[in-house]
């Protein structure tokens, strides 16, 4: 068993039942309580009571209408709609705690890099340096269609515009400002030095940013960046630019062939392959005994809706599963929705073979992840036994219920991961950066760096 530390992430959405389409209808399930304050805040209190590095706040812009051609089911099974924006809960989070990260969700397909810029340096100023950002090219055609596209951007065009983006908002965070050109002097009525504040000068294909960022550095600059995308495209992408990586799979074996893949890719592109931390989503189930857990775990199913996973997962995969009978397998298609959602349900894990009926069972608790049901000794080694087998380096931890699902991980589980040595018992002082790398700021090897007027040496 590897003793290596585990990073913990809870996942969350600014909805009901994000992962686990239909449970909002369990009595234990507190999520259609996503519009109050108090869900956020009392969450949160939750999650730095059990040491979470972060919460990662999903996002969608669009609606999930691939199946059945329509929204209906989506808006009748509650799939992550309706849906707040994430970024207003942030600060509502950060007022009571002093450590927790937030991951962004947002989409460089449908915002401007110049606008998205001053919103993520507001935040990091608000949070004291606690922000992260989860960059998403979005897959929902209706979002593209709803901001007046005809259509969705090709799959790996999209990509092309994150890079591009990337160097803007790059440029503004790490370039505009010097890192002194706030002076606050008061006898001389000089509030910033003008000579070190920088226009970018950006012209490119899709960008035209010519002038300065808005907001003075904060305490990161550049949020800690997230990646999720697993095609062979978007780990080009997490492998030139991510600080942490998302991977959602729904067994081992895949993830040990996800991992390998980006641990390589990250190689190539001359970064240190270790240095990406990589997460893989998870629900646990817990119960006192084993046969308590599996109850709980047949109850939950009970509440799943069938319906509501196929919307969530056609949505994803881009797949019209109302075109297959239930017990027909599925098979690798390429698309312009999420590529490697299917890939990892046909082709990665040659032990399974899926069907319909199969996916939307699985997909009814916990989404794509891996659902590990027993007591909390034996959760804790399941993880410890995934971050052995798969090279992955913590857990986007989702629920099945909420707070409960959270609560009962933090009382329960992470008791055992601390006395294994595997999660912190205290936080390190500072930035969210500095939580999980030890520095607050991207280092200097990192490509958003040479952006910088004068580097700093570390």
């Amino acid at each position: 068993m590897t003793r290596k530390r585990i990073y913990l992430n809870a996942f969350d959405m600014n909805c009901a039942g994000h992962q686990s389409p239909g449970l909002w209808t369990h009595k234990d399930d507190c999520s259609p309580n996503y519009k109050d304050a108090e869900y956020w805040t009392d969450l949160a209190k939750v999650l730095e009571k059990g040491r979470f590095d972060a919460i990662f706040l999903a996002d969608v812009l669009g609606t999930y209408d691939v199946y059945q051609g329509s929204r209906d089911a989506a808006v009748r099974q509650g799939v992550q709609v309706p849906v707040n924006d994430p970024a207003f809960v942030v600060p509502l989070m950060a007022q009571v705690t002093e450590h927790l990260g937030f991951g962004l969700t947002a989409s460089t397909s449908y915002e401007h890099p110049y606008v998205f810029a001053r919103r993520i340096s507001t935040l990091d100023h608000l949070t004291k340096g606690r922000i992260g950002w989860n960059i998403v090219t979005s897959y929902l055609n209706s979002a593209a269609v709803n901001i007046g596209l005809e259509q969705q951007i090709s799959h790996d065009e999209r990509y092309d515009i994150a890079d591009e983006y990337l160097e803007v908002v790059y440029k503004l965070w790490e370039g505009s400002w010097e890192d002194d050109a706030v002076v606050l002097d008061r006898e001389k009525k000089l509030y910033a030095d003008p000579e070190k504040v920088h226009d970018i000068a950006h012209e490119g294909k899709y960008f035209k940013v010519p002038g300065a960022h808005l907001c003075e550095p904060s305490p990161q600059r550049t949020p800690v960046i997230f990646q999720a995308g697993a095609s062979a495209r978007g780990r080009k992408f997490a492998a030139k630019h991510a600080e942490l990586v998302f991977i959602s799979v729904p067994t081992a074996e895949a993830g040990k062939v996800i991992v390998s893949k980006l641990r390589n890719d990250i190689k190539e592109e001359g970064r240190d392959p270790n240095e990406v931390k990589v997460l893989s989503l998870v629900t646990p189930i817990i119960g006192k005994t084993q046969e308590e857990a599996e109850q709980k775990y047949r109850d939950y199913q009970e509440h799943a809706s069938y319906e509501g996973a196929l919307a969530l997962f056609g949505g994803w995969s881009g797949i019209e599963f109302a075109d297959f009978e239930a017990g027909e397998h599925i098979e690798y298609v390429k698309n312009d929705a999420i590529q490697s959602i299917v890939e990892t349900f046909t082709n990665i894990d040659s032990t399974k073979n899926w069907t319909v009926d199969d996916i939307a069972k699985y997909v009814g608790v916990g989404g794509m992840g891996h659902v590990a049901v027993g007591t909390p000794e034996k959760i804790a080694d399941l993880l410890e036994q995934w971050i052995a087998e798969t090279g992955v380096d913590g857990f986007n931890i989702a629920y099945a219920v909420t707070p409960g699902t959270f609560e009962e991980f933090v009382e329960h589980v992470i008791p055992i991961l601390q006395e294994r040595g595997l999660v912190r018992t205290e936080y390190e002082k500072g930035t969210f950066r500095n939580n999980l790398f030890g520095y607050d700021q991207l280092p200097n090897h990192h490509t958003g760096r040479q952006y910088r007027k004068e580097p700093i040496v570390k």
